[in-house]
């Protein structure tokens, strides 16, 4: 049961002033919030209570719900251009504040205009910013963030450093990629890292830094699966720290609706917290959508058939919610799910090896075990590795923070010979209008000229671009084109999309016994340069006898 302090005469008298305690007090234009951990944080709320209202529960349809202030440890961090909030800004609003059995406050912003609706919450003695936004439909402009615009001075240092640091550089594509003076590139898509692994990340300055905190299931209703990655912060005349919960860029699967989070914004002295943060409290809020873990189940089991040198991951989604777990030892279990049936799906790193499903009840761990159904032909040769991701390939290591006309990029297209080349050696992309072709020369013993199979995998395409493929006098058939992301991938650090596999016989005829040449090119066309038609290589593989 929630409990109401009274509190029209504290407000009154305390007015602008912030409390010495943990507390919530109003002024003319904005709920304050004291956490009498360091923290003091100002929202926007324009107005007087209304009529009727509660002594703790004022609402304005005038206001807005952004956060005007961020006050830590007697220093102003809340940027002086624009507010921090969901998007750029939730317009006019409905905004009420309460205190809550006396151990939390919680704001909460419901748009008139978007179906959003946002709340904020803190507990005594706790410098944190715990927050939660539910959702009934798409937000244009086709995406959903929590955006944090700080005092650039004070936190300089973005995630990952300078990579989203556009100060002093001229954008040279679209509005949100720049090329500086040492012809570094930088874009805010280039702080960006997998959902699997983005728990926490934080922009910092001298003693402080500022964290965004995503533990548990807080990815559950946003959409783009395990592997998904998306802006974490932007250096320019404010820091910008982000939340991405869902977006545009590189998307591959519907929205999902419902709660968002919770998830949370954390200063500290600049130690990195935990990803272990315990929202359970939120049970006791009544916020929209939060579905307890005593109404959610779990799934448990094996995971088999991956080698040992590939990390293994569990997926499970609906278009309700998603969830994943990293197996260990081979086993796995889930984290908490809400009820339901499940696609469930095995990747050998990001590359799937099986696909099930599995029903989830409340209060239950459903035993469900997965195993590779990964074919394992015989091979003449292979380059790189099939498991969804081209960091060994040449420049994919680079790729995720770096233009691929930045100048510490290596070159792209030449010549790669088997058995003499690492994968290194072989680009990570090819570009129809740029970097050319590559060569990939091979020898063939006389028991292997025979009609072969070649395959070639990709993980993203853009503007229709896929594999040309030539042997000898041999040419192979334009596979078409690939269902269509409309985002820029590659240029802004993505490599992952909906991940097409190309397969093509080789007639023996077009084979000889001794050295081959693979010529592996680009159909498509499109814009100039890095922004031609062109795909990620996962790897390629020519399948058929060893020699004898």
């Amino acid at each position: 049961m929630m409990f109401a302090a009274p509190a029209v005469l504290v407000f009154a008298l305390l007015a602008d002033s912030a409390l010495a305690a943990f507390g919530l007090t109003t002024t003319s234009s904005r709920y304050k919030v004291d956490t009498n951990g360091g923290l003091v944080f100002e929202v926007n709320r324009y107005g007087s209570p209304v009529s009727g209202a509660s002594a703790m529960k004022l609402t304005d349809g005038r206001a807005n719900g952004d956060v005007t202030s961020l006050l830590f440890n007697g220093v102003e961090y809340q940027g002086t251009s624009k507010a921090s909030g969901i998007n750029s800004g939730l317009g006019t609003s409905s905004v009420s504040a309460e205190t809550i059995n006396n151990k939390y406050i919680k704001i909460t912003a419901k748009s008139n205009s978007l179906p959003v609706t946002h709340y904020y919450v803190a507990k005594p003695d706790d410098p944190t910013i715990y927050m939660a936004t539910y959702i009934t439909g798409e937000v244009d402009p086709g995406e959903l963030r929590w955006l944090a615009r700080l005092r650039q001075t004070n936190v300089p240092t973005g995630v990952h450093g300078d990579v989203g640091n556009t100060i002093g550089c001229t954008a040279f594509e679209g509005k949100d990629t720049f090329r500086c003076s040492n012809g570094q590139t930088r874009c805010k898509m280039y702080t960006s890292d997998r959902f699997i692994d983005d728990q926490v990340h934080g922009v910092s300055g001298s003693n402080v830094a500022v964290w965004m905190i995503m533990p548990g299931t807080a990815y559950e209703t946003s959409a783009g699966g395990p592997f998904m990655r998306d802006i974490n912060s932007q250096t320019g005349s404010d820091q910008e720290l982000y939340w991405y919960m869902n977006s545009g860029h590189v998307r591959t699967e519907p929205w999902r609706f419902g709660l968002m989070g919770p998830y949370a914004m954390k200063f500290t002295k600049g130690d990195k917290p935990s990803a272990d943060l315990d929202t359970s409290f939120f049970g006791d809020l009544s916020v929209q959508g939060y579905v307890p873990a005593s109404q959610r189940g779990t799934v448990s089991g094996s995971a088999t058939g991956v080698p040992s040198e590939f990390e293994a991951v569990v997926h499970w989604y609906n278009d309700q919610a998603q969830y994943w777990t990293k197996v260990s030892g081979g086993t796995f279990k889930s984290p908490s799910m809400k009820s339901g049936t499940y696609t469930m799906k095995l990747y050998k790193g990001e590359y799937e090896v099986a696909k099930d499903t599995v029903t989830v009840k409340a209060g239950s761990d459903t035993a469900k075990s997965i195993a590779s159904a990964e074919p394992n032909p015989s091979i003449v040769w292979r380059i790189g590795n099939f498991d969804g991701r081209p960091q060994e390939l040449r420049n994919g290591d680079k790729i995720e923070r770096m233009h691929p006309s930045d100048t510490r990029m290596g070159s792209w297209g030449g010549t790669f010979t088997v058995g003499q080349s690492s994968a290194g050696d072989f680009p990570m992309a090819l570009f129809s209008k740029v970097g050319g072709s590559v060569k990939v020369n091979f020898n063939l013993a006389s028991n292997q000229v025979q009609d072969l199979t070649l395959r070639v995998g990709t993980t993203l395409s853009f503007k229709g671009g896929r594999p040309s493929v030539a042997i000898g006098s041999w040419t192979g058939k334009d596979p078409g084109a690939p269902t269509l992301i409309d985002s820029r991938g590659v240029t802004r650090g993505a490599y992952r999309g909906y991940g097409e596999i190309y397969t093509w016989t080789v007639p023996a005829s077009a084979l000889k016994s001794g050295q081959n040449t693979l010529t592996l090119g680009v159909y498509g066309s499109g814009d100039q340069e890095f922004l031609s038609a062109n795909y990620i290589v996962d790897a390629v593989e020519l399948q058929g006898p060893t020699a004898s």
